[in-house]
């Protein structure tokens, strides 16, 4: 099984150097690569990236303006070779080291796509923003009334899935709107989603945090976009609700 670890970066220049080197700690058992999708960065993070080794592991795609991160995942997932995703942001709010349980259900053959939480299990989380979290909450209940889901997490960063799901839905958001926007399409298309506890180191604004509360706003405008209007694609045969993938190490 081969891993593609895609990362949209925006002004990360603090953050992605750390970032790389947890992101390649953790995979080095696997059959990896990593897509960075610099998204118009203007902090000195493309100097920095200039200088990776063309011929290892790592490919860096360059957007000329700031498009948002749905742009810069959708390109990325098109650069993207691996039979699993991961979706990586470029700061350090989240541990990569947490791969192998954010994996086992698709290695194991029970789920299609997996869902990161910052609120079940025991992993230790950043004391932070009240009304942002709440904010969260409330999305992901508004979500979850049009999906008839249950997830803890809409917005959360880390999403893992089969490659192959990217021929059954088309995306179309360009900033945060991704993630209800993914969530919905992959609902209605009956994908198997699993939820695995995962720790969260949330950053403050000052530090480099970028949403806020337009996004949030976005966010109910795509949730009622997709839920009310959009009629899902046909199944591919393409992804098997029931296939084990088979690790090549």
């Amino acid at each position: 099984m081969k891993v593609s670890v895609v990362m949209p970066c925006y002004n990360e220049i603090k953050t992605i150097d750390a970032i790389l080197r947890k992101v390649t700690a953790a995979c080095q058992s696997m059959d990896y690569e990593i897509v960075i999708v610099d998204d118009g960065s203007s902090d000195g993070t493309r100097d920095y990236l200039a200088q990776l080794d063309p011929a290892g592991p790592i490919k860096v795609v360059l957007h000329e303006v700031n498009r948002g991160k749905g742009a810069a995942l959708r390109t990325g997932f098109s650069h993207a070779t691996g039979d699993v995703i991961i979706v990586q942001d470029a700061d350090l709010e989240y541990e990569p080291a947490e791969y192998p349980r954010l994996l086992k259900p698709i290695l194991e053959g029970q789920a299609d796509v997996v869902y990161g939480s910052r609120f079940i299990g025991g992993e230790s989380h950043r004391v932070l923003y009240f009304w942002h979290s709440m904010g969260n909450k409330f999305l992901t209940l508004l979500s979850n009334i049009f999906t008839n889901l249950n997830l803890t997490d809409m917005e959360v960063c880390y999403k893992v899935f089969k490659r192959e799901i990217l021929q059954d839905i088309e995306l179309e958001e360009n900033r945060f709107g991704f993630e209800p926007e993914f969530t919905a399409k992959i609902a209605r298309n009956g994908y198997v989603i699993y939820e695995v506890g995962v720790s969260y180191y949330g950053r403050t604004y000052e530090q480099g945090k970028k949403i806020g509360w337009k996004d949030g706003v976005r966010a109910i405008v795509v949730i009622l976009k997709y839920g009310l209007f959009r009629r899902p694609r046909p199944k591919s045969s393409a992804v098997s609700r029931s296939t084990r993938i088979e690790t090549s190490r």
